[in-house]
């Protein structure tokens, strides 16, 4: 089966000598497949936040082998890689131009760039209508993206980076800051992504167990850099996994559609 990435014993360090080194990953060894679709679960600072900038292409590993794509960090070009791999993160909606319309951020992602700086076609531009089309967003069209409420700029994100046709979708927790309807639109859209005929690989990041739809078949879980336990989803969500993954004793309860909430005990 194709690799979509591997993570080879990685290790990331930061700060100086005099000052002291911090290991903000810890001999880092996962892969994903073709096909695959992963969640990672962590509290704050486990280094989740490390991990998806290191498969962007924004941060390198201190020591160990990544690769992404085919790519082995080194010896691949990132802004290539880029195109590759689709973004979604409440992060990157700062960095959007907010006077643009929601047809030109969509287009933005055929090209992984912030604006539209290349010559496009009309075909571009239809095919970008048509992304958001088919993603729920018909009734954004035209719009600016200053005016959209928080869950339609998250759309708007999933389908720029549906229009470069990545091989790997990263969800970085895209429901923050969403009221409870406007999280189950969203993940609705995601469970349609996954039921697309050769869908892109997914990965989403989240602090919330129910907001793991069962598309994510598999799940990892982060502590202090490092990796805590990983596998099939029914190994991982589960009241005797998760108290020690947390290290406190917690409870889950069963929502519909087979997704799991977490609740301290």
């Amino acid at each position: 089966m194709e690799r979509i990435l591997k993570f080879d014993d990685v290790s990331v360090t930061r700060g100086v000598a005099r000052q002291g080194y911090k290991e903000i990953l810890k001999h880092i060894n996962w892969e994903v497949k073709k096909g695959e679709n992963w969640a990672i679960l962590g509290l704050n600072g486990a280094g989740k936040t490390t991990m998806l900038k290191m498969i962007q292409g924004d941060l390198w590993p201190t020591s160990g082998h990544l690769e992404v794509l085919g790519g082995v960090f080194g010896h691949v070009n990132i802004p290539e890689l880029k195109t590759k791999v689709g973004w979604v993160s409440t992060a990157l909606q700062d960095q959007l131009h907010p006077g643009d319309s929601v047809e030109s951020i969509v287009l933005s992602g055929k090209f992984a760039s912030i604006g539209v700086y290349q010559e496009v076609t009309q075909a571009d531009i239809d095919e970008a209508r048509q992304v958001l089309t088919d993603m729920g967003g018909a009734k954004l069209l035209g719009r600016p993206y200053a005016i959209l409420s928080q869950g339609e700029r998250q759309l708007i994100l999933i389908a720029r980076a549906m229009m470069a046709h990545p091989q790997l979708l990263i969800l970085d927790e895209p429901c923050n800051g969403l009221d409870l309807f406007a999280r189950e639109e969203l993940l609705k859209r995601v469970a349609q992504i996954a039921e697309m005929p050769d869908h892109p690989a997914l990965l989403m990041v989240s602090h919330y167990t129910e907001e793991m739809l069962p598309c994510f078949q598999n799940v990892l879980l982060l502590r202090h850099g490092e990796i805590i336990n990983q596998g099939a989803r029914h190994d991982i969500l589960n009241e005797k996994t998760l108290s020690d993954f947390y290290q406190k004793p917690i409870q889950t309860v069963t929502m519909q559609g087979d997704r799991l909430a977490v609740y301290p005990k």
